[in-house]
């Protein structure tokens, strides 16, 4: 165990350790007993924030949930890395293969530069939200941030669906027929959407939520010394309202 886990572990017992009476280990019999599977999507000059606040957040809700929690960056375009918005180069992609996700994570990053990597670059190669709208099926969970909901745009998914994104592509996401509501997170059921940027921990903490429940993401936010913050909004549809 590296200097990292040992922290996170040492920082994991002491939450729980606060939960009179929780059992952390025993999966009960209503629970999912297989991984949750999350597949994050890379590109190249993805918004770094954009893709490790939710690897870290959905990675660290393992610690608290008996259920084993697998993340992993994927791409569609068959790279095994990618240069991300500032300069960082993340390697070790794996292979696109959303038949084996249960949620999939669509990060933003380069919307304002139109010619450069980002994307833009993504919508007019058009690889990426082909493979997108390709990969919907039932009990997959399709989720995104600020401008990486303008991939799903792209690909079809968000029109006539309540979604959101990052402000400054507001406008574009309603003219393409998206139905924009004001909030830091919208639920729409198989598809969740989020604004922009550090938003990326109120979607994967939102998700942890809803998958995972609330007691293992109020120690999640506990671990990370955060709090989720801002409007989620959920599609009555599905049984949910409105949530501040």
């Amino acid at each position: 165990m590296n200097r990292r886990q040992l922290l996170r572990a040492t920082t994991a017992l002491g939450a729980t350790g606060a939960l009179a009476g929780t059992a952390v280990g025993t999966a009960t019999a209503s629970e999912p007993t297989g991984p949750l599977r999350v597949h994050v999507v890379m590109f190249d000059g993805v918004e770094e924030l954009d893709f490790a606040a939710p690897y870290e957040v959905l990675s660290g809700a393992g610690f608290f949930t008996p259920r084993p929690i697998e993340v992993r960056y994927v791409s569609a375009t068959g790279a095994r890395g990618v240069t991300a918005a500032y300069g960082t180069a993340v390697r070790g992609i794996r292979p696109w293969a959303p038949e084996e996700a249960d949620l999939l994570v669509v990060p933003g990053g380069g919307y304002a530069r139109r010619d450069s990597p980002g994307v833009w670059a993504e919508i007019d190669r058009g690889t990426l939200p082909r493979a997108l709208a390709a990969a919907v099926r039932p009990g997959l969970t399709v989720s995104a941030l600020c401008t990486g909901v303008m991939l799903l745009s792209a690909a079809g998914l968000t029109e006539g669906r309540p979604c959101t994104t990052h402000h400054k592509a507001k406008p574009d996401l309603a003219r393409q027929g998206g139905l924009v509501k004001n909030a830091r997170v919208v639920d729409d059921g198989d598809l969740v959407t989020a604004g922009g940027i550090t938003s990326g921990l109120d979607l994967a903490l939102w998700l942890v939520r809803r998958e995972l429940g609330a007691d293992t993401a109020t120690n999640l936010e506990e671990m990370l010394e955060y709090e989720a913050r801002g409007t989620v909004w959920t599609s009555a549809r599905i049984g949910r309202g409105p949530r501040r």
